[in-house]
């Protein structure tokens, strides 16, 4: 057997695709406040978890329900969907078609890289602007779900949450786009490690 050794992109251990990875003071503190964030959304699972079961727990023994848990339930899922976005953007598992791209040339990835993400940096620019007011009137009017005498909950937590789950997610857009845009121009080369072929035939 004889093998054949190609260099082609790899994914570089945050992202799992071929941009250089960065180790820079201010991607690593947004790393670091992104980890946070997700930590906290799977503590809020587990916190999900646990109130779904004791509400079937006291359906069943109890004959009523735990009060409030639809609304925690409800809240809790737009919180946890904030809280990890930008964790799943930097560790690369946001949903995206290759078959096509990864035919191109590095450069020309890079580029069209560079457009993706600062779309989303823009995208995320315009849902902080939209999420702001909402917030601020919820804060203002103490606005709550559920209903007063049985259970009540503010929601401007979930709405707080919202900005800086968006905040979190433009700035690692920025960033990346930053560093794809330095590839695309030539200035950074794309991360680059041999791949291992088996081909038939006698050593």
């Amino acid at each position: 057997m004889a093998e054949i050794h190609a260099d082609v992109p790899v994914g570089n251990q945050d992202e799992g695709d071929f941009l250089p990875p960065s180790n820079g003071r201010i991607q690593r503190m947004l790393d670091g406040f992104t980890s946070i964030l997700n930590a906290s959304g799977t503590l809020i699972i587990v916190a999900v978890m646990l109130i779904i079961n004791a509400d079937v727990l006291s359906r069943s023994l109890l004959g009523k329900p735990v009060s409030g848990v639809p609304e925690l339930v409800s809240m809790s899922i737009v919180a946890i969907v904030f809280l990890q976005i930008a964790h799943t953007l930097r560790s690369g598992g946001l949903t995206r078609a290759e078959v096509l791209i990864e035919r191109l040339p590095q450069r020309l990835q890079a580029a069209l890289e560079t457009l993706y993400c600062g779309a989303g940096a823009a995208l995320c620019v315009v849902l902080f602007h939209g999420l702001l007011p909402i917030f601020l009137r919820a804060w203002s009017r103490n606005t709550y779900v559920g209903n007063i005498g049985d259970f009540s909950a503010p929601i401007w937590p979930v709405r707080l949450i919202m900005l800086i789950g968006v905040v979190a997610l433009g700035l690692q857009f920025l960033l990346r786009t930053i560093r794809a845009a330095h590839v695309a121009a030539g200035m950074r080369k794309p991360v680059l490690a041999p791949v291992h072929k088996s081909q038939g035939g006698r050593a």
